[in-house]
């Protein structure tokens, strides 16, 4: 039986009130982002350790460069779908706690509404100086090299986590966790650390944890219920539970 918040309240909304949200790729793939894991290991025709490693930038810059600005370009270009719309209506309209962590680097959550939202991969719409450790908003390109607005130096980077890298505001993250009563994933590969951990943390934590997927995930196992199918479909139907409970 699909997971019904009106049912487990059992009308007893003192049951739940912080809510951590982790949304995927498979949130922003029906607004036409391309997702990682698809096309056999490649993204836009481009091996992932060649585009989005350090190591891939120190060998060839201008690759990875040219690949960041195009795919800042195209981000521009799409539009939030009726998922993010659902997330952002819950934002608005849920009293309780609400953190939407993403793994997505576009800025549709935001342009949807939702305020309550922590990149934990960065942004494609900024720039991180390595030589003074500032972030600006950025929607221009990078493979010129521009200077730093802040400093001047000629070393300006993508604002996203590569794989070897940290993601952002990690203590953050796991400090919601350890306060929340609900743990939703959506449209998550669940393999992709530290992310795919936090339905462990939270089931560790006696929080209750749904996922939402296109598909099982590599983690459905460890969730308490699951829903699979369209994001636009299944998002906007669970805030509707949510939000009339």
């Amino acid at each position: 039986m699909p997971f019904s918040l009106a049912a487990w309240f059992m009308g007893d909304m003192g049951n739940i009130r912080n809510i951590v949200i982790l949304t995927g790729a498979g949130i922003s793939a029906e607004s036409g982002i391309d997702t990682f894991r698809g096309g056999g290991g490649l993204w836009e025709q481009h091996k992932v350790e060649d585009v989005a490693t350090p190591e891939a930038f120190a060998r060839d810059p201008d690759l990875v460069l040219r690949f960041y600005d195009m795919r800042r370009e195209a981000i521009q270009t799409k539009e939030p779908n009726p998922a993010h719309e659902a997330l952002a209506q819950l934002d608005s309209g849920w009293k309780g706690e609400l953190l939407i962590v993403t793994q997505n680097v576009d800025d549709l959550h935001e342009r949807a509404g939702a305020k309550r939202v922590l990149h934990m991969h960065g942004t494609h719409l900024n720039a991180w100086c390595t030589a003074c450790d500032v972030r600006t908003p950025w929607r221009d390109t990078l493979v010129e090299r521009p200077p730093c607005p802040e400093c001047g130096e000629r070393a300006l980077r993508p604002d996203v986590v590569w794989f070897g890298e940290m993601p952002y505001e990690m203590e953050r993250i796991y400090g919601a966790l350890r306060e929340a009563d609900l743990f939703v994933s959506i449209g998550t590969s669940g393999a992709v650390y530290p992310a795919a951990g936090f339905v462990r943390e939270a089931r560790a934590m006696g929080v209750r944890t749904l996922e939402l997927n296109l598909e099982p995930s590599q983690g459905t196992a460890w969730f308490d219920d699951a829903r699979h199918g369209q994001a636009s479909k299944l998002v906007p139907q669970w805030v509707d539970e949510v939000l009339s409970s």
